[in-house]
């Protein structure tokens, strides 16, 4: 079995894909394998379109930001996934059995881990406005850690701990005024931004305030978050050291020690031959060797470290596969080739514009002829997966797939008009198995009421 090689391939232009060569692979019929199987044979045999994950891949990212983290910070720190990702069960299970945290945002991701018997003592939960619900059911699973992100939140978790007769350690998260270089919709470290309270205009500080005059609760910690899909490591190491500062701040202002930070997450991937991400080890390395320096500069003690992967664990090892359909040539305009799913199960180009890579999963190493436009089935002019394509000549019933689709798709599909959201297999040395059920038509009523006047 060849390693998949786009440089090799020819003709109209030149096809450069991202590709790692642990991960795909091209078979004796000129076919796309991931995980070991035949995505021609999953496409027959589990329908199209469908999500499909490389388990040992996924296994592998998770191990280098562990390994990572273990050596440049030894037991004082802790790898979280970062579940809104990819939250489904099997998914918290390979988390937990590689030993790493948790981070959920809401309570449908706190129920999934739940679900999945995923320990407590190892999750931190999320979110800009968590429901009175939300925060009680994460007061009663006795998650480790709830990260509060504003002051109406803090009183409310107060009163809940206060009722239940406990007292929680929080986490605040903050705003640094770090703007990293992504798209502004996922930018979220800046001043105006949803998620947290700003050092920049002290709403840290009344938030401290507020905070030890609350007997419930006790501040340990301080989280943040600058945006996802970032390329750089500068941005990350400036965040320690705001983060570092705040600590020496609050210990020598409010008397409070700070034992716990939370970077967040937001390390980039390659979707195409344009990005360049760091090496992961490289960024855990050179913001551990920040923190080092910068606890000796403010005489603190270093605190425990938090990161959060989620795209980074996940994205890479996850493709897309669709069937082609109509083929529509606009003369002296574009080509559009429309595959059988569309925004209802990846979203992000209409949302971010964002970039993919394309194989022609039955066709590996055909000769590349034309520049098309992707389209979706939906009834939306924007749906979209990818613009300016180069790919080879196609026809209805080749296979398509999109990779780097392991991050974000499932979790924002959606059901526009009245599509199902695709099944999704994990496949390991060979075999393929169910992890997420496809809907079908009754899934897509099973919750509509007809009301009795209406009958």
């Amino acid at each position: 079995m060849d390693v998949l090689n786009f440089n090799s391939l020819h003709g109209f232009g030149e096809l450069k894909m991202v590709i790692d060569n642990r991960f795909l692979r091209i078979n004796e019929h000129n076919h796309l394998v991931i995980g070991g199987c035949d995505t021609v044979e999953l496409a027959g045999k589990f329908g199209t379109p469908l999500y499909v994950l490389d388990e040992n891949y996924i296994r592998h990212n998770v191990r280098r930001f562990k390994r990572a983290m273990d050596r440049y910070y030894g037991e004082k720190s802790l790898v979280l996934y970062a579940s809104k990702a990819l939250c489904i069960t099997a998914i918290c299970r390979i988390m937990d059995q590689e030993g790493i945290g948790l981070d959920v945002v809401s309570g449908g991701e706190l129920y999934t881990a739940r679900k999945a018997g995923f320990p407590m003592e190892r999750v931190y939960f999320h979110g800009n406005n968590k429901s009175e619900r939300e925060l009680n059911e994460a007061v009663e699973a006795n998650v480790r850690r709830i990260v509060v992100d504003n002051i109406h939140e803090l009183k409310l978790l107060d009163r809940i701990c206060g009722e239940r007769g406990v007292k929680a350690q929080i986490s605040v998260r903050v705003k640094p005024g770090i703007e990293a270089h992504t798209h502004e919709y996922i930018m979220t470290g800046q001043i105006d931004s949803k998620f947290g309270v700003a050092i920049e205009n002290s709403e840290i500080y009344d938030f401290v305030t507020v905070a030890k005059r609350c007997p419930n609760v006790e501040l340990v910690g301080i989280h943040c978050h600058i945006g996802s899909q970032i390329m750089e490591t500068k941005p990350f190491e400036k965040t320690a050291e705001v983060m570092l500062d705040l600590i020496a701040d609050l210990r020598e202002n409010f008397d409070i020690s700070i034992t716990e930070l939370n970077l967040g997450g937001g390390f980039g991937i390659r979707y195409t031959d344009e990005d360049r991400t760091p090496e992961y080890e490289r960024y855990i390395e050179m913001v551990s060797r920040t923190i080092k320096n910068y606890c000796n500069i403010r005489n603190i003690e270093q605190p425990f470290i938090l990161i959060e992967p989620g795209r980074a664990i996940v994205g890479p090892a996850g493709i897309t596969l669709y069937t082609v359909g109509a083929i529509k040539t606009i003369k002296n305009v574009r080509k559009y080739v429309a595959v059988d799913g569309g925004m209802s199960d990846n979203p992000r180009y209409a949302l971010y514009g964002s970039k993919y890579s394309f194989v022609l999963a039955n066709k590996v190493n055909s000769s590349i002829t034309q520049s098309v436009t992707i389209a979706g089935k939906h009834c939306e002019s924007g749906d979209l997966i990818g613009k300016d394509v180069l790919m080879p000549d196609m026809e209805p019933g080749d296979i398509m797939a999109v990779l780097a689709t392991g991050a974000y798709n499932y979790s924002m599909s959606m059901n526009y008009n009245r599509t199902g959201r695709p099944p999704m297999v994990l496949c390991r040395d060979g075999k393929a198995r169910i992890i997420v059920k496809g809907e079908d038509y009754e899934d897509i009523v099973r919750n509509d009421i007809i009301p009795e006047d209406l009958l």
